[in-house]
C-alpha cells in the first residue's frame, strides 16, 4: 500500500483566509493559558533515522493535549453576547477538555456532547474543568448531531473540533513556537484526524518559512484526508477503524480542506501495529505517556527520508485510560517478541517440568506464565501439554531460546500470546 500521497498545488482559499496577522494575534491569545513545551532533542529517534528529529510534547500540555489552543482563541474572537449564550461542542476527550477549560478561564458556561462510551475518567475530567456533560449517542457523530440540535434549541454557540478557521489558527500556533525554537527545521509532521491542527500548523509554517516541509499523517483505517486528496474534494468514510481514536474521523473538514490542498506537502498513513511498537518506544526512551493519535508522527519517521534533516514530530495529545494502556504496552512487547508463548509436549511423570523450566533458565529466559494440560490426549502417560509464557530480550533472544528447547528433544509450538 502506498504509504505517502503528494499534496495539490495552489487552491483557491476561501475569504476567511488565515493570515499572519491573525495568527500573530493567536499566539498573544493562546500564550495566557498554554504551557511552554519546548522541543526536546530524540536520540533515540535520531540514531534511528539519521537525522535530527525533535519532539513537539502536546501532550504535555493543559488538559494533556494540544486542543485548548484552538478553543481558547476561538472563543476569544466571540462576542460578549455570544459567550454569554453559552458554549456547546461534542467530543469523546481532548476538544471537550480544551473547551471546557477554555470556557472556564473566559467565564462562560460550557456544554460538552459526548458519547455514551467515552471513559468515565474522561467524563470526570471534563466535569472537572466546569462544564456540563451530557452523554448521547454511541459515537461522536451523534453526539454532534444532537449537540447542534441543544445549540438551536437554547441558542449556544457551537464550537466546531477542527472544520473552523479560528479553531485552525489557534492550532496553528504550535508552528510559530517550532520555528523559534528550530529555525532551521526542514521538515514537520502532524497528526490529522478533521484537519485542524494539520490546516493551522501548515499554513503558519509556510508563511514563517515557505521551504519547510509539512507531512500530515494519519491511521490507515481512517485515512480521510488521504481519500479526500486522492478524489479531489471532501469524502467520508464509510466506516473507520483504529486505536487511534482522537484521530478516527469519517470525514474532513470541508471549510478548512482549500488549505490543506494549499499548504501540505504530503499525507503518510500508519497502521496501528506501528502505533503500538511507538507507544513502547515512547515510554522506555522517552519516559512520557503518548496516546495513540499523537504516535502517528513518529511512527512516520521510519516512512520518510529523515537523513541529515531535522525533523520535528508534533505529539498531539497524552490522554489515554490506564486499561488501554496496559493492553498496548502487552502488545508492544509480543509484537517486539519480547513475550511469546510456546507449547511442548511432556511425558507425564516427575522431573520433566524442571528439566524444561532449567533449559529456559540456562538461556536466559524468563517464565511469565505456566499453563499445563494433562488432557491435551487420551494417554496422559505418552505426553502432557506445558504452555510457557516466556520473556525474552527480542527476536534473536527468542530464536536462541527455541533452539535451546529443539536441541533437547522438544519440539516446541509457538502459540498467538492472549492479550
Amino acid at each position: 500500500m502506498e504509504k505517502q500521497v503528494r499534496t495539490g498545488g495552489e487552491k483557491e482559499l476561501p475569504e476567511e483566509a488565515l493570515t499572519l496577522k491573525k495568527f500573530e494575534a493567536a499566539c498573544e491569545a493562546v500564550r495566557r493559558v498554554t504551557l511552554d513545551t519546548e522541543l526536546i532533542y530524540s536520540d533515540y529517534y535520531s540514531e534511528h533515522t539519521g537525522g535530527k528529529v525533535y519532539l513537539k510534547p502536546e501532550n504535555m500540555q493543559r488538559t494533556g493535549a494540544y486542543k485548548v489552543r484552538g478553543a481558547y482563541y476561538k472563543i476569544s474572537t466571540l462576542s460578549a453576547e455570544e459567550r454569554e449564550r453559552g458554549l456547546i461542542t461534542a467530543s469523546a476527550g481532548n476538544h471537550a477538555q480544551g473547551v471546557a477549560y477554555a470556557a472556564r478561564e473566559c467565564g462562560a458556561k460550557a456544554v460538552i456532547v459526548m458519547p455514551t462510551t467515552t471513559p468515565l475518567i474522561k467524563v470526570n475530567r471534563t466535569k472537572a474543568l466546569g462544564a456540563e456533560v451530557v452523554l448521547h449517542g454511541d459515537i461522536y457523530d451523534d453526539a454532534a448531531a444532537h449537540a447542534q440540535e441543544l445549540a438551536a434549541e437554547h441558542g449556544y454557540t457551537f464550537i466546531h473540533p477542527f472544520d473552523d478557521p479560528d479553531v485552525a489558527t489557534g492550532q496553528g500556533t504550535i508552528a510559530m513556537e517550532i520555528v523559534k525554537d528550530l529555525p532551521l527545521v526542514d521538515i514537520i509532521l502532524v497528526p490529522v484526524g478533521g484537519g485542524g491542527l494539520a490546516t493551522g500548523v501548515s499554513c503558519l509554517a509556510k508563511l514563517l518559512k515557505p521551504n519547510v516541509k509539512v507531512i500530515a499523517v494519519e491511521p490507515e483505517g481512517a485515512a480521510c484526508l488521504k481519500a479526500s486528496f486522492e478524489a479531489g474534494e471532501v469524502v467520508t468514510l464509510p466506516f473507520v477503524n483504529t486505536i487511534a481514536d482522537g484521530t478516527a474521523v469519517k470525514t474532513p473538514g470541508t471549510r478548512i480542506f482549500p488549505y490543506l490542498q494549499k499548504n501540505l506537502d504530503g499525507i503518510i498513513t500508519v497502521p496501528d501495529q506501528e502505533l503500538v511498537t511507538a507507544f513502547l518506544d515512547m515510554v522506555e526512551n522517552h519516559k512520557m505517556v503518548v496516546e495513540n493519535s499523537g504516535l502517528l508522527t513518529v511512527a512516520a519517521l521510519r516512512h520518510i527520508d529523515c537523513r541529515d534533516k531535522k525533523v520535528v514530530s508534533v505529539l498531539s495529545g497524552g490522554n489515554m485510560d490506564v486499561i488501554t494502556m496496559s493492553s498496548v504496552v502487552q502488545q508492544g512487547l509480543i509484537l517486539r517478541d519480547r513475550i511469546f508463548t510456546v507449547s511442548v509436549l511432556l511425558p507425564d511423570k516427575p522431573g520433566e517440568l524442571h528439566r524444561v523450566s532449567g533449559l529456559i533458565a540456562g538461556a536466559n529466559g524468563n517464565v511469565i506464565k505456566l499453563e499445563h494440560n494433562q488432557f491435551v490426549t487420551i494417554n496422559r502417560s505418552a505426553a502432557v501439554e506445558l504452555r510457557i509464557t516466556l520473556e525474552a530480550f527480542g527476536t534473536e533472544h527468542k530464536k536462541e531460546i527455541i533452539s535451546v528447547l529443539e536441541k533437547n528433544g522438544f519440539k516446541p509450538r509457538l502459540v498467538k500470546t492472549r492479550s
